[in-house]
């Protein structure tokens, strides 16, 4: 693949007709449950992002570099614009004074990552992916989202934990060059620390036990699914856990990746165009 062309210019017609076909299955499934919905989110995802899934569904070829750099630019322009949207609304006069100081933080780390990405995707021969234009409602879903401080920091531990578990799945895909490994795996343990950060501040554990959503919206399960897993490198770790709380302490112990597919449905609930 030829990395100087534009994302639009990749888009397989086999994914372009997947995503055609999920739109038409939403339109006529407004009744169906939000597990049903999430699945079918991709739908709503703008071509130049149903462009990065494309080797989701390509079995046999691994994203790119530049592809995978694309991706976590997406994630990265959503964190930096949620948080950045959230300082500006009413909401963050709600946050007490260690929560604002946390936001406002972590707002600067979103910042710094998307100016990051968009240094290098043009340094290694590729384009930046077109920033996106972002419902944080969700369509309605969360009409309160920068007005009530409990639906902010939900979506924003949602947001993080699935920022870790995105940057996990794809390290694979950028091992060849040492350089951008070592970048993204710096960027992943920050947002790491986003993730445990943003759940101590609603109460929760630093950690994820089992698929645990936290007390989070339906809509946010699929961050979750998966990280029951006790099996790693073909060795089954639950009994390891018996002398320090079972197998949910073991699922605490190991984070799952998501794949590049799965991310995207989640993100797509929050891409308008």
């Amino acid at each position: 693949m030829d990395q100087t062309h534009s994302i639009l210019d990749t888009v397989e017609p086999d994914v372009m007709a997947r995503v055609v076909s999920r739109r038409g299955a939403i339109r006529q499934g407004s009744g169906a449950s939000s597990a049903v919905i999430a699945g079918l989110a991709m739908a709503s995802v703008p071509v130049a992002i149903a462009a990065l899934a494309r080797d989701a569904y390509a079995q046999a070829t691994a994203p790119s570099i530049i592809d995978v750099l694309n991706f976590a630019l997406t994630l990265e322009y959503l964190e930096d614009e949620f948080y950045r949207t959230g300082l500006a609304a009413s909401v963050a006069a709600t946050l007490l004074p260690p929560e604002l100081t946390a936001i406002e933080q972590v707002s600067k780390h979103e910042a710094a990552h998307v100016q990051f990405l968009l240094n290098t995707i043009p340094a290694l021969g590729g384009t930046p992916v077109a920033k996106p234009t972002f419902d944080f409602t969700a369509a309605g879903a969360f009409p309160d989202v920068f007005s009530n401080k409990a639906t902010f920091l939900a979506l924003a531990q949602a947001f993080e934990d699935t920022g870790v578990r995105a940057y996990k799945g794809q390290a694979g895909n950028v091992a060849s060059n040492a350089a951008v490994l070592t970048a993204a795996l710096q960027i992943h343990s920050v947002e790491a620390r986003h993730a445990s950060q943003i759940r101590r501040l609603r109460g929760q554990k630093g950690w994820i036990t089992n698929n645990d959503s936290g007390g989070l919206p339906p809509q946010a399960q699929a961050v979750y699914d998966g990280e029951e897993n006790t099996v790693h490198a073909g060795v089954d770790a639950a009994p390891l856990g018996a002398n320090v709380g079972g197998a949910p302490a073991v699922t605490e112990a190991f984070d799952e990746p998501l794949t590049m597919e799965q991310v995207l449905a989640i993100a797509g609930l929050f891409i308008t165009g």
